[in-house]
């Protein structure tokens, strides 16, 4: 803008003869100062020959002084960049000389005006040639420019580039000594940069130069343009596709924060309580629900929903308790086969816009001849807010085959939680969620989220804690790298009242828009697998007192500790005809031994007992079964090792277990029969 209206005033001041030599004047008033200085000197020096001409002792005053000032000059460039500082002493040494030759002997003795001529024009020009280099961007800030400052955080030596100055920004490229230092030294560095220049340690960064081990350049923002929240401003991309990427707040320079789901796929979201991660969740699913393709499953055991009530009638499913999100777990391992095949089926690599609607296109027909008409496949994102409650019951490892398996099966899979860690995550679940979304934490927690060369160019959500509502690093493929350290801030959608006002607009106003449901291939295996926790799952969720739920859902009552879920749990595993029975009682003598059947059970009867045992566990709650816990009733099932492997395997393809990531090890669904 500065840059426009300076032509504006140079065209106005080019215009007419009068204008003409206004605009001379004004284009050459840059570079009349060296003048002025030499005429200057030529007019001290005739002043001073009529003061002290011909004295001995205003020589010797006027040769020391001439040195004095020379020296002073040298000292005083200390800060500047060596070429300012000894151009400056030469221009002054020069010019001193000449007037204590003037003062003693007269400017026009001899070669002084000669000297005065030739000498005084070419420094002028000299210093005029410098600020023609100067403006035109060709001079670099030598490398000790900030010379003091670069050797007190340990990068003496550093050569410091052009600095460009933008709004709020200041970029400055490096060059560390060849041999010397890494771009690792500059990373360990930056908080002492940061103390040096008085800003916080999040308002510095560096940027790397991926194709040299000593420069990048250093990114400064000296103010916090992020502390105003910035308000929800409406849908960026209503009524498109999921492959739009999802807006859901601003960077610090002012551009947006945008999601690029189809290239992040799955994700990891983590932040501490009041970091404001429910914010940024809230944007996401405003985002979410606009579009035509894309249906969202959410899991929130922990809260029950509690924070996404008003968003829960524009959800495909919502698991608000342990029993419907472990179903939902189970159901999302057991779907991704099954939209893999359906997408293979119809001729895609990988899930696309085009899969979401039927399918008319003769390259995307399972037919033998001609377009099959089926129907379409909308994306699902699965998403399971404060996911540490279902880890610490269903294993750390719960959503590791859902990660590795679901990027071509147009899955996403989000993993939300206040604190990530090797104890609750395992190392192959986080190393297949490869985008995440870290606002503040604790300490160093944000090495579980964040790349280690993230956290090295700066990035610290450590600092923020809670202190800083909706401020976050994102990472994810299709997002700029340089953006990686940059923070950013999720929008804010309003306070309470007018949040739930912005929930029923997006819930009402694009339900004509949003996929009814998530395709017949995707529902199908959904019911066969969580049965009445998915088909009666809109009545579920959506109901506000017991007898609007069916008769096979639980009603809705009270939070149970975790005792009292155990109990009620061994409780319903307990028969009516025993339930006066003294469970610590000593057992009955036996009366003899009770004969074992000899024969080898039928077929029917061996799949039923394996039937048995898989509801006895079932019942006992959701975990892991492998082949080889089955091993002490191989001799009551009549069968090997081998003959159990092939019926799990058989179980799990008609959806009674699910498979998971290891060979022979299946995820046992939750008993649906008390539901």
């Amino acid at each position: 803008m500065g840059k426009d209206l300076q032509q504006q005033q140079e065209d106005r001041l080019a215009s007419g003869g009068t204008g003409m030599t206004a605009w001379l004047w004004h284009r050459a008033k840059p570079y009349t100062p060296p003048w002025l200085v030499t005429g200057g000197v030529g007019l001290a020096g005739a002043g001073a020959n009529l003061q002290w001409g011909g004295s001995p002792w205003a020589g010797v005053g006027l040769t020391l002084a001439s040195g004095l000032l020379t020296s002073a000059t040298w000292w005083a460039g200390k800060s500047t960049s060596p070429q300012r500082r000894l151009h400056s002493a030469i221009t002054v040494a020069a010019g001193s000389a000449w007037l204590t030759s003037a003062a003693l002997s007269g400017p026009l003795t001899g070669p002084l005006p000669d000297l005065y001529l030739m000498g005084g024009a070419a420094l002028a020009l000299s210093w005029n040639i410098r600020h023609v280099m100067r403006s035109s961007g060709g001079e670099s800030t030598g490398p000790d420019s900030d010379k003091g400052l670069l050797e007190k955080v340990g990068l003496a030596r550093t050569k410091l580039k052009q600095i460009k100055v933008e709004p709020n920004r200041v970029t400055v490229p490096y060059e560390l000594p060849a041999g010397e230092l890494t771009n690792d030294d500059v990373a360990k560095a930056l908080p002492r940069i940061a103390s040096a220049l008085d800003v916080p340690t999040t308002a510095i960064r560096v940027q790397h130069d991926p194709d040299s081990a000593r420069k990048g350049q250093f990114v400064i923002v000296p103010e916090d343009m992020l502390k105003t929240p910035t308000l929800y401003p409406g849908p960026f991309a209503p009524g498109a596709s999921i492959e739009v990427p999802l807006r859901i707040g601003v960077y610090d320079d002012g551009s947006d924060l945008v999601l690029p789901l189809l290239d992040a796929i799955h994700m990891l979201v983590m932040g501490m309580t009041g970091s404001g991660k429910t914010e940024g969740a809230l944007d996401l699913f405003f985002e979410l629900l606009t579009r035509r393709d894309v249906a969202v499953w959410l899991a929130d055991a922990a809260k029950g929903g509690q924070d996404f009530l008003p968003l829960v009638p524009g959800l495909d499913w919502a698991a608000l308790d342990t029993v419907s999100a472990a179903a939902m777990v189970s159901t999302v391992q057991a779907v991704i086969p099954a939209r893999a095949a359906w997408l293979r089926d119809h001729s895609y690599r990988a899930w696309e816009p085009a899969a979401a609607g039927p399918q008319t296109d003769l390259a995307h027909s399972c037919a033998a001849a001609g377009a099959c008409g089926c129907d379409g496949m909308p994306y699902l994102v699965a998403w399971f807010e404060e996911a540490a409650k279902l880890l610490r019951e269903l294993g750390e490892d719960t959503f590791t085959g859902i990660a590795q398996e679901a990027r071509s099966a147009g899955v996403s899979l989000v993993i939300s939680m206040q604190r990530a860690s090797g104890y609750q995550l395992s190392t192959d679940t986080r190393a297949s969620l490869p985008a995440a979304m870290c606002f503040g934490v604790r300490g160093d927690d944000a090495s579980f989220a964040l790349p280690e060369e993230v956290l090295e160019a700066g990035a610290n959500p450590g600092a923020w804690g809670n202190k800083r509502k909706g401020y976050v690093y994102m990472v994810s493929a299709g997002v700029d790298e340089d953006l990686y350290a940059n923070p950013a801030r999720t929008f804010w959608t309003g306070p309470s009242g007018e949040y739930e006002k912005a929930a029923a607009w997006i819930v009402s106003q694009f339900a004509g828009i949003r996929p009814q449901g998530t395709g017949a291939v995707t529902e199908a295996v959904a019911a066969k697998v969580a049965g009445e926790l998915f088909t009666h799952r809109r009545v579920r969720a959506g109901a506000s007192d017991p007898a609007a739920v069916p008769a096979s859902a639980p009603a809705t009552g009270p939070a149970l500790s975790d005792a009292q879920e155990s109990a009620q749990t061994v409780a319903a595993l307990v028969d009516a005809e025993d339930a006066d029975l003294d469970a610590t009682a000593d057992l009955p003598p036996a009366e003899g031994s009770v004969a074992l059947p000899q024969d080898k059970p039928s077929k029917e009867a061996a799949l039923e007992l394996l039937g048995e045992l898989i509801d006895m566990l079932a019942q006992v709650g959701p975990g892991i079964v492998a082949v080889r816990d089955l091993y002490p009733y191989l001799e009551q099932i009549g069968r090997d090792r081998s003959w159990v492997s092939k019926e799990m395997k058989k179980l799990a393809e008609d959806g009674r277990l699910a498979p998971t990531g290891e060979e022979g090890v299946y995820r046992l669904m939750p008993t649906l029969a008390g539901v």
